[in-house]
């Protein structure tokens, strides 16, 4: 096949697996400006599929980066027009579908804000989301996917060794492959993955695991977990009564650690961003389920602000397993996207958790949710934490240890 042909594939994947988009069904697509061929693509495919109708809104961080910089008054920033939940909220009633496209046509365009600033924007906007984020993805009431699209300067950060040309085009070659739009039969390579993955977190979900023990290098945690956490991976239910994929890739399994009891110590594997800006090599201690002690190599001020935005934000809202088979991994490359990134290794994340990960979340309060350690916050960010010299334990309530990952790789029985 040629590009052409697998950019075609890849976006009636975004469409058919990923939001799975049913007749009848409204559409909301965002993205920035620079994906409007092929979000055009993805709109074509939508229609094709029966929706009802399909709206973008195209994003430009450099209108943002403006606004930060030009704002005649700081508490400026903080106001979030009405029509922006608005919108959002909108999806859920309407059962609709939502579809975002990431892939910075700039990613170092907020990189140089001050970062007090900037958190206050960012966390001022996650606010005025919080019931579509608590609702429409929380209780998986819209069918939301996420996917990404390569830009010329995320694709020189991705392969430095490479002129403008080549690394655009091979960053859409590892993209394609990474979603397996490559090969004619994608829909049927993504249901056998989804098997494994499903197979994987109910397993894991069965031996009613107590906590997760990471050990390797600078590491040495342990992540309690709630009493009624439930691990999830691949395809989730929606609202029509169809699965959706929410990640497009994705190799995790993932649940909800109780908030309260994280212990020990842990060192990121991979850089990852937060707010725009690059967080390397950072140390984490953590003790009663909160962070009392960090360092990073680069981004400390930006991670300070990050972790204090809330009282939850110093907290776990999810932890995840993944082997260093994961394709992403195998890459050998750092991507500077979460998307892919978090898909190559094991992580945990501080802030908001998934009511979905929870049993019985659909009728709690969240009082009741925090009684069970769901952590609630409005911001959430995933840092990783294995490679090939991490191994992972589960921890039973009776106190034995059964090994899930060795060296990075997933047990045979987990394979």
């Amino acid at each position: 096949m040629n590009f052409e042909e697998e950019l075609q594939i890849y976006a009636d994947l975004i469409v058919k697996h990923g939001a799975n988009v049913q007749y009848g069904q409204d559409v909301y697509i965002a993205g920035e400006l620079i994906h409007r061929d092929f979000i055009q693509l993805i709109v074509e495919s939508a229609y094709e599929a029966g929706a009802r109708v399909v709206t973008v809104d195209f994003l430009d961080h450099q209108h943002l980066r403006t606004r930060l910089l030009a704002s005649k008054s700081d508490e400026f920033l903080s106001y979030i027009p009405a029509y922006v939940p608005f919108k959002a909220e909108n999806l859920i009633p309407e059962k609709a579908a939502s579809i975002r496209i990431l892939g910075s046509e700039d990613p170092d365009s907020l990189s140089d804000m001050d970062p007090e600033k900037l958190n206050q924007y960012m966390l001022s906007f996650r606010k005025s989301l919080k019931k579509f984020y608590d609702e429409g993805i929380g209780h998986s009431k819209v069918q939301w996917t996420i996917a990404a699209a390569a830009t010329p300067k995320w694709a020189e950060k991705v392969f430095p060794e490479l002129n403008e040309a080549e690394a655009y085009e091979m960053l859409w070659k590892e993209i394609l492959k990474m979603c397996r739009a490559d090969q004619p039969d994608c829909l049927k390579l993504w249901k056998a993955h989804n098997d494994i993955l499903h197979k994987r977190a109910k397993k894991l979900t069965k031996m009613k695991i107590n906590s997760l023990h990471f050990k390797g290098p600078g590491t040495d945690l342990v992540v309690g977990l709630s009493s009624k956490a439930i691990f999830m991976g691949g395809g989730s239910m929606g609202p029509r009564g169809v699965e959706f994929e929410p990640n497009l890739p994705t190799e995790e399994v993932f649940t909800t650690p109780d908030c309260h009891k994280t212990e020990g110590h842990v060192q990121t594997t991979r850089p990852f961003l937060i707010n725009g800006k690059m967080i390397r090599g950072l140390k984490l201690e953590f003790k009663n389920g909160e962070i009392v002690k960090f360092e990073a190599d680069e981004g400390t001020e930006t991670f300070k602000e990050y972790i204090n935005s809330d009282a939850g934000a110093n907290k776990l809202g999810e932890v995840a397993l993944v082997g260093v088979d994961s394709p992403i991994y195998q890459s050998g490359r750092i991507y500077e996207e979460i998307l892919f990134d978090e898909n190559a290794a094991c992580h945990i994340a501080v802030g908001f958790a998934y009511h979905f990960c929870i049993e019985g979340s659909a009728d709690m309060s969240i009082d009741e949710l925090h009684e069970v350690g769901c952590n609630n916050s409005h911001v959430h960010t995933d840092m990783m934490i294995s490679s090939e010299e991490v191994n992972v334990m589960g921890v039973l309530s009776s106190g034995e240890e059964v090994q899930l990952i060795n060296k990075g790789q997933w047990v045979d029985e987990f394979r």
